[in-house]
């Protein structure tokens, strides 16, 4: 009786010391991020001006375009060609101005210059100079210095776990109607960078977590006999869920770039299909959501979600 009752006190202190060592390690990880927050500026400008960028081979452009306006409504830019790569090139572009979300589209006529067309969002920043100051402070690499385009100035960045964002600034300041819901750009990390990730950007964004959950459902990714842990954010720079992996996700998971919440999935699916929008995952629930994935003309994937009322 002696050694198991020895080996049971020495596994209870074990647990007391690694209990306390992770919760020193949250709390000094918290710590780091408000002083981190507390030491840049927050140069967000609003959700409305957040834009997820898709990429659409030029025949496909005018199709894509009116697909998402026959989903979610609203209203377009003139569709102009243009240059906005620091590199020559040139391309079709126009702003997807929607209710649920911004779309920047581009359908390059020439090779995308690097790093292009990986950049999953542009976030419209308060002063250039001042953002890319506070993602250096914050743990972020400079991928694209700033630089003038036609109507202002452009930086691509990148977050600790390969995530790519561009920054822009505009010569005169933009003016977009609030969204009606706020989008979330959905990110996939590696448990070995997500910390690092999360820090990083809840410092530039000065956001907040709204939840971590360790056991989240895996249907969500794909795979629902299993749990993956889940962080949903939310700052001016609109909503943000981190979806922690082993990367084994069966397709089309982590090839949606954002979500986009309306308020009836099924009246909003049957408006996607007949604007020729293809459904890759059927409606499902999970975590007071109906969601589902599916595909635009051109292959922009996205997810649209409605709530469950409890």
């Amino acid at each position: 009786m002696r050694l198991p009752r020895a080996f049971s006190i020495i596994s209870f202190t074990i647990l007391l010391v690694a209990g306390g060592v992770s919760t020193a390690l949250c709390q000094q990880t918290a710590e780091r991020t408000a002083h981190a927050m507390s030491a840049t500026p927050d140069v967000a400008v609003g959700s409305q001006y957040v834009t997820t960028h898709v990429y659409i081979a030029p025949e496909d452009f005018d199709r894509f375009v009116s697909s998402v306006l026959a989903t979610f409504g609203g209203t377009t830019s003139k569709k102009v060609v243009t240059h906005v790569t620091p590199s020559p090139s040139s391309t079709f572009s126009q702003l997807i101005l929607t209710p649920v979300g911004t779309i920047s589209a581009f359908g390059f006529t020439t090779p995308v210059p690097y790093p292009y067309g990986i950049e999953r969002t542009g976030y419209l920043v308060t002063d250039m100079g001042t953002a890319i100051r506070a993602a250096r402070q914050t743990g972020a690499d400079i991928l694209v210095t700033p630089f003038d385009d036609p109507i202002g100035q452009d930086a691509v960045i990148q977050w600790p776990g390969g995530v790519n964002t561009q920054l822009y600034t505009h010569f005169t300041a933009p003016s977009y109607k609030p969204l009606e819901t706020v989008p979330e750009n959905r990110i996939y990390v590696s448990s070995d960078r997500a910390d690092s990730f999360v820090q990083s950007f809840l410092a530039f964004s000065h956001g907040k977590v709204l939840s971590n959950d360790d056991h989240a459902p895996g249907v969500e990714i794909g795979r629902p006999k299993d749990t993956y842990r889940r962080i949903r954010i939310e700052s001016t720079f609109a909503k943000l869920t981190v979806l922690v992996t082993d990367g084994h996700l069966p397709y089309p998971y982590g090839r949606e770039v954002t979500g986009y919440e309306v308020a009836n999935l099924s009246d909003t699916l049957t408006k996607a299909k007949g604007a020729g929008v293809t459904v890759l995952v059927a409606p499902y629930q999970a975590d007071q959501r109906e969601a589902a994935i599916v595909q635009f003309p051109g292959g922009y994937i996205a997810e649209i979600h409605s709530l469950v009322k409890k």
